[in-house]
């Protein structure tokens, strides 16, 4: 059975929104963005993936992280800093703010959303912004975070290009406006959509040459192939199954894979069945019905495979979760 891989990524990872800034500001000025670890222990407890957004809604900006280029921002495009770097917004380029205090967001409730940032205190605001972030997890295995670039800007025209984004704004502004009951979890959703939009738009942009998961992901062979070992990571596969499922030989999809995706297709397979125990360990899937979802013919194979890779027994994997808190258990 094959599989959609990029959906079973994500919903594998556990893609989650988190909380929704609504931002008005005037020329000039400028805001930085929190720490990582300002933001994940207080917004999004357990989390281990910081996905910062921004949308503009009106006007227009600049962001930047803070060893990079300033990337200009119209009404109707979104940026994303897909590694939760830290980085500026600002009216113009090269702008810089003071450091945001550590205690910034200790009267911060995720239950009274959209958080409202008034940076327009003496006139009407030039621009506005809707902000937020995600969370996701990036261990054991993250094959999207790994080949994403730090920083992706989509969007443009609000007729054409952005018709999606344009709406995902609409419903967004509508929501944090009307706080209806359910609102929070509207929110997150949106959010969660708008990501997977972006990286849709990304992987469509891809210039032919270029390598990594998701360029394996459009390839037609490597793509079938990565389908058939998401869509069924329990099977104990071999790479001439494989290759005559997606339709090559078996040299000719084993150079091809490693190519594109970085590493041979069983290797990809056992490092996927890693991400899956993971996400089930963390549910509390005892560890022998997690072996034998995972393709292991024994609990003492799984747990020899779960420690070369990850680092530690799954057992000591479950309580570690459970001594940090996971913030995203859906």
């Amino acid at each position: 059975m094959a599989a959609d891989a990029l959906s079973d990524v994500l919903r594998t990872v556990r893609l989650t929104g988190a909380t929704f800034f609504d931002v008005i500001a005037r020329e000039p000025w400028v805001a930085e963005q929190p720490t990582r670890e300002m933001v994940l222990p207080k917004i999004l407890p357990g989390a281990t993936h910081l996905i910062s957004y921004h949308v503009v809604t009106q006007g227009h900006c600049y962001a930047a992280t803070l060893d990079g280029e300033a990337i200009r921002l119209d009404a109707g495009e979104v940026v994303v800093f897909t590694k939760g770097d830290p980085h500026v917004m600002s009216s113009s380029p090269g702008m810089r703010a003071d450091p945001v205090a550590p205690d910034a967001l200790d009267g911060v409730d995720a239950s009274q959303l959209p958080f409202f940032v008034n940076h327009a205190q003496h006139g009407p605001p030039t621009s506005k912004l809707v902000c937020g972030f995600l969370a996701c997890d990036a261990a054991p295995f993250n094959p999207l975070l790994a080949n994403l670039p730090p920083v992706i800007k989509a969007g443009g025209s609000p007729d054409t290009d952005t018709s999606w984004l344009g709406e995902f704004i609409r419903l967004a502004m509508a929501e944090s406006t009307a706080k209806r009951a359910g609102g929070e979890s509207v929110l997150a959703k949106l959010s969660e959509l708008m990501f997977i939009e972006v990286v849709r738009r990304y992987l469509e942009t891809l210039p032919p040459g270029q390598t990594g998961w998701l360029a394996g992901l459009r390839d037609p062979f490597v793509g079938k192939a990565l389908s058939f070992l998401h869509g069924n990571a329990a099977r104990n596969w071999t790479i001439e199954e494989l290759a005559k499922d997606a339709g090559l030989s078996r040299s000719a999809l084993a150079e091809r894979f490693v190519d594109l995706v970085g590493m041979p297709p069983m290797h990809y397979l056992a490092n996927w069945r890693m991400q899956i125990a993971a996400g089930l360990l963390s549910s509390g899937t005892n560890i022998a019905n997690v072996a034998a979802e995972t393709g292991y013919g024994s609990e003492a194979a799984f747990s020899r495979a779960f420690k070369k890779m990850v680092g530690m027994p799954p057992s000591a994997w479950r309580r570690s979760l459970e001594r940090n808190g996971s913030g995203l258990t859906r």
